[in-house]
């Protein structure tokens, strides 16, 4: 039978909202956010879980979010509550699009997951086809990453959750996402002396995207624990950006507008794909295949380049004006 096609979103901001802060729900409704998760977890003490779940719902069904995407940041599969957070919300609110599992280790993990939607989606009649994005934020997640990837038609994202592999590392950082100037080493030679600092997460931040990349999925950044810091976040946004990844989490509302600036094609390389269009079109037509523009030889491979960068721009354009 032919598999289900992904849906093509919009991620360049996910801006966590606590599910027991009703304040903040109308707030997040109508802010410029693309992804929006209400958080069951981290942001919930144990004995507020319930409340949190009917506070969710509540969220989903009472508010106008536009043509935003709304996850769920349910509890971890090896505690009491994540069977119930999937269960209740899904079956009471139909405006939910993502479940994000938090902690996937394993392939297992996500296809349960799947199969529990799948069971609900028929016992509801569901319309609409859940989604899910894990956290990649374990040692163990990491190594088994390519294995998670590959797990579900259903899986649309990994995230990086660097607060948690931070801890699970032993690094003892405690402003998670910012770089450490521990990790760093002394320059040799011309200039020596220097310290050069490098970056402590590289390997997972790679590792995810290629494995994201290899299945079709969206490689999304992690948190920025330092709302404060808007140029740390800014650079950490960058830094995603040149890896491939397609966002990054906001979990504060100021953090939104810098990652939806960052994970959005800039207006140079608009224009310079709009020109290389423009010019391997000619060349076409003229019987040719490469030419030479503006110093470079361009081909098919920046054909195919520029075409995936104008379609981002199209969509992003599209997406902020109807927000606007």
């Amino acid at each position: 039978m032919p598999q289900p096609t992904r849906p093509f979103r919009l991620q360049r901001s996910e801006l966590a909202v606590p599910a027991t802060s009703e304040r903040f729900f109308a707030k997040a409704a109508a802010g410029a956010a693309d992804v929006v998760f209400l958080d069951l977890e981290d942001a919930v003490a144990p004995a507020r879980k319930a409340q949190a779940r009917a506070g969710a719902i509540a969220a989903l069904n009472g508010h106008d979010w536009g043509d935003k995407t709304l996850a769920l940041r349910v509890n971890g599969l090896d505690t009491p509550w994540a069977h119930r957070d999937i269960i209740d919300v899904v079956s009471a609110a139909p405006r939910l699009d993502l479940i994000l599992l938090p902690k996937a280790e394993s392939g297992f993990d996500v296809r349960f997951v799947d199969q529990l939607l799948t069971g609900l989606e028929r016992e509801h009649g569901r319309d609409k086809r859940l989604g899910i994005e894990v956290l990649i934020e374990t040692a163990r997640g990491v190594a088994q990453v390519e294995e998670i990837a590959a797990a579900s038609d259903r899986l649309e994202a990994l995230i990086f959750g660097v607060g948690d592999y931070s801890i699970e590392m032993r690094t003892f950082d405690t402003a998670f996402g910012q770089p450490n100037p521990a990790y760093a080493v002394r320059t040799h030679g011309e200039g020596a002396g220097q310290r050069h600092w490098n970056d402590q997460w590289h390997f997972a931040l790679a590792r995810i995207a290629n494995a994201a990349r290899a299945n079709g999925l969206r490689p999304i950044d992690g948190p920025y624990a330092n709302f404060a810091d808007a140029e740390g976040y800014r650079n950490a946004c960058e830094r995603a950006a040149a890896l491939g990844y397609e966002g990054k989490w906001a979990i504060h509302p100021s953090q939104v507008a810098l990652a939806n600036a960052a994970f959005s094609p800039a207006p140079a390389l608009v224009a310079a794909a709009e020109a290389i269009e423009a010019a391997l079109e000619r060349s076409v037509a003229e019987g040719a295949g490469a030419v030479g523009h503006g110093g470079l030889l361009v081909d098919m491979a920046h054909a195919k380049l520029a075409a995936a960068l104008l379609g981002r721009h199209r969509a992003i354009r599209a997406r902020d004006g109807a927000v606007s």
